[in-house]
């Protein structure tokens, strides 16, 4: 069963998100088409006008490839990137282990379907789903752990640098901790054969991490793309040359800042350089000292001279920053739409200028599908308590206090009471001020006080009623935290090793079956 909530009536998503989707006129300029009724039409017509690199890309993807199980779906789209006809819709995600959270699923899954709806849509044209792994991130504490079943499971490991990079030593350790967790469910065997071939037979996380998502995904026909390349890096040389020489980037985001930053939080502020320069175990930012350009924390200097020579020499060495990833992406890929959550979204509307100094087509910008996925037994369990689903998205608290109020047989809210005490406190203010206007001070400090009291009252009335809902309100809580651990929307907490580890591989073809690739609401899938 399925049910639909706006994203601003969920409490979970900011004021940019909700504006973003109902297209609010101080945002609307920030972004050129519209994220519940894009033109796409117009985005493939200015992609075609747009040189990709696709013989170039091809070539990239096919040595990607090289060493992993063919599959016809992704062979085949990745042979129609060579044709002027073939386009792509793309999301894009760190290499976190074991793929992090379910949104990473469900980004994947919403990509997928788009291009299958596309296709339909425009017959003349073919559309391929890509995911972009962002494989150059170094916040290890953010991408090496995962939450599951109540528990976080972190690896331990004193590596730096980009995570991409990273060799999977230890994490046997952390899949032993899974499979305590999987190994007795139908299908635990199978996916921790699975997480133990990509990680235990990978020489590093990117490798290991593309190795997953073809192995969950390459069946649909997703293709993924490890940026961390120098033949596709140095499709984008230009730029970087440019960015180095004369940090362009800098000014034309700020002035896109200054506007944004009027009405909604900065999501990403511009260097004056916005690339990293990468070594094994290193990840630091270029900065640029009169003539000199220096790698913070190191040693390592370069003139310009030099400097032109180790980018045209190694330029996977020179990793975009936030703001210049996604025109990369753009440049490499025959990209019409984008994929992204909320925080993403919010830098990527910092962006156009950027785009249009470049002429880089920029792309319909979608938001994440997110879901709740809410299991037969909290079904039940809600049914038991006749609580409707959506009523979970507030506070334990407000759950409980409204269920009790909603059921209870005793006037708990004082209305009346308070009407009341108004009422009495008019008539003495106005005696008060009758007999002397000082009064009436000490008259509205003692309402103030009387207001209190009674609200002291109403509450120790729900506490006490509260007892009588002992059973209700224990089960309220039991089916918050299971759905929102933590207090957290589901997805943004949990992964999907649980899940799959039930189901198999049909867990994904039920959660692409509920993909709404174009929306402004929030899903929630409810078992049984």
């Amino acid at each position: 069963m399925l049910e639909y909530i706006p994203y601003g009536e969920t409490g979970y998503f900011n004021q940019l998100v909700t504006d973003f989707l109902a297209e609010d006129p101080q945002i609307r300029p920030f972004y050129k088409y519209s994220p519940v009724r894009p033109d796409f039409a117009a985005a493939i017509e200015a992609r075609k006008a747009f040189a990709t690199p696709r013989r170039e890309l091809v070539a990239a993807l096919e040595q990607q490839y090289a060493t992993l199980e063919p599959e016809a779906a992704v062979q085949q789209n990745i042979s129609s990137l060579l044709r002027p006809d073939t386009f792509t819709v793309c999301t894009a995600h760190q290499p976190n282990i074991f793929t992090g959270y379910l949104y990473f699923a469900y980004k994947i899954l919403q990509t997928i379907k788009l291009a299958g709806e596309l296709k339909q849509q425009y017959p003349q044209y073919n559309f391929v789903p890509v995911y972009y792994m962002g494989s150059e991130d170094a916040d290890l504490e953010e991408l090496g752990s995962i939450y599951l079943e109540g528990k976080t499971l972190t690896w331990n490991t004193q590596q730096q640098g980009p995570v991409g990079r990273m060799v999977p030593e230890g994490l046997e350790l952390v899949i032993n901790q899974i499979e305590d967790s999987i190994g007795f469910l139908p299908h635990g065997p199978e996916l921790l054969e699975i997480l133990r071939k990509a990680y235990l037979e990978h020489s590093n996380i990117q490798e290991a991490t593309l190795y997953l998502v073809h192995t969950l995904f390459g069946r649909f026909g997703l293709v993924t793309v490890v940026p961390d390349s120098a033949a596709l890096k140095r499709l984008y040389v230009p730029v970087m040359k440019d960015e180095l020489l004369h940090q362009r980037s800098h000014d034309l985001v700020a002035d896109t800042l200054s506007k944004i930053g009027n009405h909604y939080k900065i999501q990403a502020n511009p260097r004056d350089i916005n690339l990293f320069y990468l070594e094994t175990g290193l990840r630091e930012r270029i900065v640029r000292e009169g003539d000199l350009w220096k790698v913070l924390h190191t040693k390592t200097v370069f003139d310009q001279a030099s400097l032109e020579a180790e980018l045209e020499a190694h330029p996977e060495r020179f990793s975009p920053n936030v703001i210049l990833r996604g025109m990369f992406q753009e440049t490499i890929l025959p990209n019409i739409a984008f994929i992204g959550g909320g925080g993403e979204i919010a830098y990527w509307l910092e962006l156009q200028q950027l785009f249009a100094h470049y002429g880089v087509p920029y792309p319909v910008l979608l938001l994440r599908n997110s879901l709740l996925l809410v299991d037969e037994q909290s079904n039940t369990r809600l049914q038991k308590l006749e609580m409707p689903v959506r009523t979970l998205f507030q506070s334990t608290d407000d759950i409980i206090n409204g269920y009790v109020q909603q059921h209870t047989d005793a006037a708990l809210v004082l209305k009346d009471e308070y009407a009341e005490m108004e009422r009495l406190f008019d008539i003495l203010q106005e005696k008060a001020g009758s007999i002397d206007v000082t009064l009436v001070a000490s008259t509205n400090a003692e309402r103030k006080k009387a207001m209190k009291s009674i609200s002291k009252l109403e509450h120790k009335f729900l506490r006490a009623e509260k007892k009588k809902f002992a059973w209700q309100t224990d089960q309220i809580r039991t089916i918050k935290a299971r759905l929102f651990p933590a207090g957290s929307l589901q997805e943004r907490k949990e992964n999907f090793i649980p899940w799959f580890a039930m189901e198999g591989p049909a867990f994904f073809d039920r959660l692409l079956e509920v993909q709404t690739p174009v929306t402004d609401q929030f899903t929630i899938v409810t078992a049984g």
